[in-house]
């Protein structure tokens, strides 16, 4: 199947069926994975992967991704080391990296950059995360680790922890599991760190159940407990992030006799006890694995239309 868009920047533009072939494409790159060697379908394309935001997962899978398919990469990274410190415009950064790569991925720490970005690419272009606004990739690598890990995606009951109010990935899954049937959701964070407007309006509008409460043991009974880390560089007030930091913090003994299973975009900072590690319910370090054959789908699908 062809995918209904050329550039990624939200996954409020993914229809089901756009979502659905991603997955399948993915299951097909999993067992490209299990080879051990590299696919060449990618042969002779170049990857230009700009972070001005820091990176370690989304980065190096991307790379990765890249890599196994035959692929090669450029890199930029780090904001002043770019010629956006000197001033240049995301627009005429875009348009330069165009003469070079035949897709972009990027990372800005500014929201709304992907948009731009993408406005004047001419070739593909992927956004890996625009501050406080989206991360498409990430919240289709979660619908995967969730069909994987759960077996499907449709009914399923979502418990989102932790920075609701700055967690893109939160976000970004929000919109994406909208588009499947009878999905619950229940929001589990302090006042301070609330959803936005622009997630609850999306789950009133689509007519999605939800529920918000700042009581962490909602999240138990879920299908999904998606921890997420208090963001230190989102907040202006030092210690206003020292008071929430370690707000909720998953220990195993709650996770005994439970069935839901853990997930968590990654970086932990102290919100899941590494002794959650070795329990069967812990799928995040999968999760992270999963972001490859997600982002070798992407990219075969969006380099071959």
């Amino acid at each position: 199947m062809q995918l209904s868009f050329k550039h990624l920047t939200s996954t409020k533009q993914l229809s089901r069926a756009d979502a659905d072939a991603i997955l399948s494409r993915a299951r097909e790159m999993d067992k490209v994975l299990e080879k051990g060697k590299v696919d060449e379908r990618l042969k002779g394309k170049i990857l230009a992967a700009l972070f001005y935001e820091p990176s370690t997962r989304t980065r190096l899978s991307f790379e990765a991704a890249m890599l196994r398919l035959g692929g090669q990469v450029i890199t930029a990274d780090g904001f002043q080391f770019s010629s956006l410190y000197k001033g240049e415009s995301i627009e005429d950064t875009i348009t330069m990296v165009n003469q070079y790569a035949d897709i972009i991925a990027m990372r800005h720490p500014e929201q709304g950059s992907a948009d731009r970005a993408a406005a004047v690419s001419k070739i593909p272009f992927i956004n890996a995360g625009d501050g406080p606004g989206q991360h498409p990739t990430q919240a289709l690598l979660d619908l995967y680790t969730i069909a994987k890990e759960r077996g499907a995606i449709d009914g399923i009951k979502v418990a989102m922890v932790g920075d609701l109010k700055f967690g893109r990935t939160v976000h970004s899954l929000t919109f994406l599991l909208g588009l499947y049937d009878k999905v619950q959701f229940v929001y589990v964070s302090p006042e301070e760190l609330k959803a936005p407007d622009k997630v609850t309006h999306f789950l009133r509008e689509k007519g999605l159940a939800y529920e918000e409460t700042a009581d962490f043991s909602a999240a138990f009974d879920c299908d999904i407990a998606y921890m997420t880390r208090i963001q230190k560089e989102r907040f202006t007030d030092h210690s206003e992030y020292e008071r929430l930091k370690h707000i909720y913090v998953l220990r195993a003994d709650q996770l005994k006799g439970k069935k839901v299973t853990v997930m968590h975009p990654l970086p932990r900072v102290g919100e899941i006890d590494t002794a959650v590690d070795a329990l069967p319910n812990a799928a995040y370090f999968r999760q992270a694995r999963n972001g490859v054959p997600v982002r070798m789908a992407l990219l075969e699908m969006l380099l071959g239309r």
